[in-house]
């Protein structure tokens, strides 16, 4: 039997990586070597698959790389909408949102996320189909769900909100700025440790809500 990260095998022959499997093959060694260091000669080898095979599946290591960042948002396609639920049905907005805070920083400042949108804003002058089908599907999509769930809470009352967009974009700067920007641009920054990551989130929830909390 096969199954879909696995190749079908000859006889006595280990099966190869598709699928899957293969992108994030191909995924790990562009982050490790960069778009031009990379070759998809060995991708084929670490997937235990001919060129020709991967030839067959992408023509370019152009196709491989876009299929690569397609493969990560789809991963990922959705996962925001549990955590604007459960703002919307958070015992108080404080509380909601200190939660969404700390769910925030969880995911966009863990190593793999930032990798990624290295990885992608490197290519994106070469690739700016790619980065923006990755910014249009990610990070766009995200704040959408949060502008909706800001607006709920407007309408119950529990916030006074003219932009949800707007309100978005601000308490997802104010959690998520100043780590990210040390994270990504300073090289060897030391991580921040789970206290102090909630002191930012604490001081942003606390700023957000005195500009729109009722």
């Amino acid at each position: 039997m096969t199954t879909a990260g696995t190749a079908r095998r000859g006889p006595g022959r280990p099966g190869g990586s598709t699928g899957g499997e293969l992108l994030e093959i191909a995924r790990q060694a562009f982050l490790a070597q960069g778009f031009a260091g990379t070759t998809m000669d060995a991708v084929a080898a670490r997937a235990r698959i001919s060129k020709q095979t991967l030839y067959r599946q992408y023509a370019s290591k152009d196709d491989l790389f876009a299929a690569v960042v397609r493969d990560w948002v789809d991963r990922g396609h959705d996962a925001m909408r549990p955590h604007t639920q459960a703002l919307l049905d958070a015992p108080s907005v404080r509380e909601g949102l200190l939660r969404l805070a700390g769910t925030l920083q969880a995911g966009v400042l863990s190593a793999p996320v930032r990798q990624m949108r290295t990885l992608v804003a490197a290519e994106a002058e070469s690739f700016p189909e790619v980065a923006a089908d990755y910014v249009a599907r990610s990070w766009d999509r995200n704040q959408r769900l949060l502008a909706g769930a800001l607006a709920e809470l407007a309408a119950r009352g529990a916030l006074t909100i003219g932009a949800p967009d707007v309100a978005a974009e601000q308490f997802t700067w104010l959690v998520l700025g100043a780590p990210l920007n040390r994270l990504t641009l300073q090289a060897g920054a030391p991580a921040y440790d789970e206290e102090a990551l909630a002191t930012v989130a604490r001081e942003a929830v606390d700023t957000f809500l005195s500009r729109f909390g009722r």
